[in-house]
């Protein structure tokens, strides 16, 4: 029924969604999960970048060499410090043009700004899956979309298992937001610092893909 599969996945929006439900995603299984048995055409993963971050430019290199195809742009700076990109059209525009080489989209984003664009590859007689973390994901995207894949219901399939321990650990009653843990991200940049330089040595680099503070991402 899927057919042939090609992935778009809206990095910088995934990454903030993940974090905000306590979890990391292992890149690897990810794709495994998203591709399922179907033949894959492609898996895009669409991300801002600043050339000066080291560990972000090691964590693109793996994911060139590990099945993705990586399509950036650099941030911008505005007045208020706060540094953004936003591929949106990029996205937009890739599922249109490559429409008629695939049978199924799947769209990792929660961003509702790609409702129209879902609709558009749609008219063409493609499938749309989206996938994301529901309470990061908007209600129209959903509604527009053949098939939602609700990410929270998959955390064994698609995240790092110490990322797991941490999401269990703070839910219900013991709700911690990592968002706002300074120490838990300190210790994940010294972790990051190490792993960078074993990049050929390790499966996958602790990285992420945009430092938060360096970045602010529209939803």
């Amino acid at each position: 029924m899927r057919g042939k599969i090609t992935i778009f996945i809206d990095g910088n929006n995934l990454f903030h969604a993940a974090r905000s439900v306590g979890v990391e995603i292992d890149y690897a299984k990810f794709l495994n999960f998203l591709r399922g048995n179907s033949p894959l055409l492609r898996a895009f993963f669409y991300t801002g970048v600043d050339e000066k971050a080291e560990r972000q430019q090691g964590f693109l290199l793996w994911m060139r060499r590990n099945g993705y195809r990586v399509v950036e742009k650099e941030l911008k700076t505005y007045a208020d410090g706060t540094k953004k990109a936003n591929l949106d059209v990029e996205i937009a525009v890739d599922m249109l043009s490559l429409a008629d080489k695939y049978d199924t989209a799947v769209l990792v984003s929660g961003d509702e700004d790609f409702a129209y664009a879902i609709n558009a590859v749609a008219y063409k007689g493609v499938r749309v899956e989206l996938a994301g973390f529901r309470s990061n994901t908007s209600p129209r995207l959903i509604d527009v979309a053949d098939q939602f894949i609700e990410l929270d219901s998959h955390l064994e399939e698609i995240t790092k298992a110490e990322s797991r321990f941490n999401h269990n650990y703070h839910s219900g009653s013991y709700h911690i937001s990592t968002r706002n843990s300074g120490a838990f991200i300190r210790v994940q940049e010294e972790i990051q610092q190490v792993q960078v330089q074993q990049i050929q040595q390790v499966p996958e680099p602790e990285i992420e893909p945009e430092p938060p503070r360096e970045a602010v991402i529209d939803q």
